[in-house]
């Protein structure tokens, strides 16, 4: 494989951008060290919050304080998770190993969680006629139905002058078009494209502003504006926005709110966003090699979630206190925490991470070919003897 290539697959797939790294390196570094710490980090602390956001659903309707605090983390964890998934997909040429890597890491699990989690949910939600629908995606598994459209659409925005713009041209028409249909959730899929965009457009020196001395500092006034902004709009605003699921008409509000929500809630949730990263850690630290499992934490603390749920764990009355709200807190972290450790992803990685070597052709450009010898060659050889 020629250098540049393999430059740009590694970036791509092994998450091995090291910011801030010398030019020089070694000329077989061991793969954890390739690993750059900061981004493991943001991407299990992102993945926890996740797990937190959903453990707090049904505590909402009992707490204005959850509910500020859920409406802080839905406006930057997956804003976060997408930009950071946009970054690493910048290496994405739709060659046919980055095609390979698509379905095996992205196509594949979704068809196995899509599946489970209908015939889960089917127990859980007591829909024992739920159709296994992959057009249809259930729960958690829009994101990989929309990780796959946006790596598609990677080239093109590649491509174009200012994609960025128009990434949010697309998502703020998307608001005015409820007739989009929950296919491939199409809608978010589409206000969320913005996101994965400004990742493609990111370079290492634009994560080094952020993780800067004066913006850690900077970061703690403006998450304490938004803390008190979030809690003064419970019962003003519908949080629902941050889903990114509906059109504004589908909201209950006109139709112009919608390019006028795109811009509002991209500009709040990229300062979150800067705020978050700002404080992430860039040193390897206890929980940096679980951020290479955070899928493995996206996809299975579902099904705890669910099935705690569908136990109705939120009617116990000690659950809606204070010190029932950090426990409740505390479990998912801990759980989703334990989903990405090394044991769990060695047992998933079948269906997570398969290598389906039976399914596609060799790919005659991961190594040279071995030479034929010509004729002539033969001939001199045979006299030399």
């Amino acid at each position: 494989m020629p250098r540049s290539n393999a430059t740009a697959t590694q970036a791509a797939h092994s998450h091995v951008t090291v910011i801030g790294a010398p030019a020089a390196a070694p000329a077989a570094p061991d793969r954890t060290k390739q690993r750059d710490a900061f981004f493991d980090n943001a991407k299990y602390l992102a993945i926890v919050l996740v797990a937190m956001g959903h453990a707090w659903e049904p505590l909402r309707s009992g707490s204005r304080t959850v509910t500020a605090l859920y409406m802080i983390v839905y406006a930057f964890h997956m804003p976060a998770f997408i930009v950071i998934s946009g970054y690493f997909s910048r290496g994405f040429d739709a060659s046919p190993e980055k095609i390979k890597r698509l379905v095996t890491g992205v196509v594949v699990p979704y068809v196995v969680f899509e599946t489970a989690y209908t015939l889960f949910t089917r127990w859980t939600d007591g829909v024992p006629d739920r159709p296994v629908s992959l057009l249809d995606p259930l729960y958690l598994t829009w994101f990989l139905a929309a990780l796959f459209i946006w790596r598609l659409t990677t080239p093109l925005w590649k491509s174009v002058r200012r994609p960025l713009p128009l990434a949010l041209g697309v998502a703020a028409l998307a608001t005015l078009a409820p007739s989009i249909g929950d296919d491939l959730d199409l809608q978010r899929t589409l206000q969320f494209l913005p996101y994965f965009v400004l990742g493609l457009c990111l370079k290492p020196e634009h994560f080094r502003l952020v993780r800067r001395g004066e913006a850690r500092v900077l970061a703690v006034p403006v998450f304490a504006c938004a803390l008190a902004t979030a809690y003064w709009a419970v019962p003003r605003m519908n949080y629902a926005w941050f889903f990114h699921r509906r059109g504004a008409e589908e909201l209950g509000v006109p139709a112009w709110y919608g390019p006028v929500m795109t811009l509002a809630l991209f500009g709040c949730s990229l300062t979150l966003v800067a705020c978050f990263l700002a404080w992430v850690p860039g040193r390897r630290t206890w929980f940096t090699a679980l951020g290479a499992g955070t899928l493995y934490g996206y996809l299975l603390h579902g099904f705890f979630i669910q099935a705690a749920n569908h136990w109705h764990w939120s009617h116990l009355e000690w659950t809606h206190r204070p010190l029932g709200e950090i426990t409740v807190t505390l479990v998912a972290g801990a759980v989703v925490t334990a989903l990405c450790t090394p044991p769990v992803r060695r047992l998933f990685r079948c269906v997570m991470e398969p290598t389906m070597a039976w399914a596609f052709r060799p790919d005659r450009a991961t190594g040279p070919r071995p030479e034929r010898p010509s004729r002539l060659a033969g001939t001199l050889a045979r006299h030399e003897r």
